[in-house]
């Protein structure tokens, strides 16, 4: 009986240590762990920068991610998109190390960001042509900015009124929280007008992705779209673009941004959250290296250096 009970106490003591070790462990762990919905410390070792936002970067972001893997195995990018308004956004939320913008960050946002207390610092990381794009059965191949504007307003709805045939204009573009979209409506629709008020036509067709537009001006010959020029296949058709009539038509290309002579460039950028520090400012260095921007160029954008 005497050992019947010692086998049991026993059971149970062993139990309860098992028990408190365990406890021990999670309790560690837990003191050890990013709080929930922070972005991991950019000081630590073995360091994951959250990095999200535009679309048109997204390509552009992974390539760097998967070389800086290599220069760096330290660190992990962790890489999405989902738009510049998106990305921008965690960054205000405090849920990202950086946020990709294809576009400038907005004051209300900017507003938005100083009530909690963040201080958005801007990096160029990259610059990028807009290429106007149609199917290759549409013997339309140069336009004013001022003749695209009219046809994404509204005011221009068949081809024969730009110089083409008689078919209707199916306008494709980003959907609003893109930064093409933006980018595109203030510089191509308004102008570059601040005071210029159009809009998109509501007969304008919005799209979630650059695949899609692509896709869909594949399959229909009436269509115009947009897009990054690192995007754009081969088999599209690029049109030529004047920044007033009478003046020179010109196509998208490295030299024709670099020299200020394509009127639809934009910069690329990166946003952090105050000035960067460590792991993140080694990338960000690191993206204006020559490996880097050597890549941008390679994907069809325009490099900065």
């Amino acid at each position: 009986m005497f050992i019947l009970v010692w086998l049991v106490l026993s059971a149970i003591i062993w139990r309860m240590k098992r028990a408190a070790i365990c406890l021990l462990a999670i309790v560690f762990l837990v003191s050890c762990s990013s709080p929930a919905g922070q972005p991991v410390s950019s000081t630590q070792p073995g360091v994951i920068i959250q990095n999200k936002g535009s679309d048109t970067m997204v390509n552009l972001a992974l390539a760097w991610a998967e070389r800086y893997q290599q220069v760096n195995p330290q660190v992990n990018l962790s890489v999405t998109g989902g738009g510049s308004g998106t990305g921008i956004a965690a960054l205000i939320n405090g849920t990202v190390d950086i946020a990709n913008a294809s576009r400038q960050i907005k004051p209300e946002e900017l507003d938005e960001a100083k009530t909690k207390g963040i201080d958005p610092v801007e990096h160029v990381v990259a610059r990028d042509a807009i290429a106007v794009i149609v199917n290759p059965e549409n013997p339309v191949s140069q336009l004013t900015l001022q003749q695209i504007s009219d046809i994404y307003s509204g005011k221009i709805t068949n081809w024969k009124e730009a110089g083409g045939q008689d078919r209707p204009i199916v306008c494709l573009s980003r959907e609003t929280n893109s930064g093409t979209h933006v980018y595109f409506l203030e510089t191509v629709l308004r102008l570059g007008d601040k005071k210029n008020k159009t809009l998109f036509s509501t007969e304008t067709l919005l799209l979630p992705s650059s695949e899609g537009i692509i896709n869909e001006i594949r399959l229909n010959p009436n269509a115009i779209g947009y897009d990054g020029l690192g995007y754009v296949p081969k088999d599209l058709k690029v049109i030529a673009i004047s920044k007033k009539a009478g003046e020179s038509y010109i196509l998208p290309s490295i030299t024709t941004v670099n020299d200020n002579t394509y009127p639809i460039a934009r910069d690329l950028y990166m946003y952090t959250a105050g000035q960067p520090q460590g792991a993140v400012a080694a990338y960000l260095e690191w993206i204006l290296s020559k490996d880097a921007q050597d890549i941008v160029a390679q994907l069809g954008f325009v490099p900065v250096k």
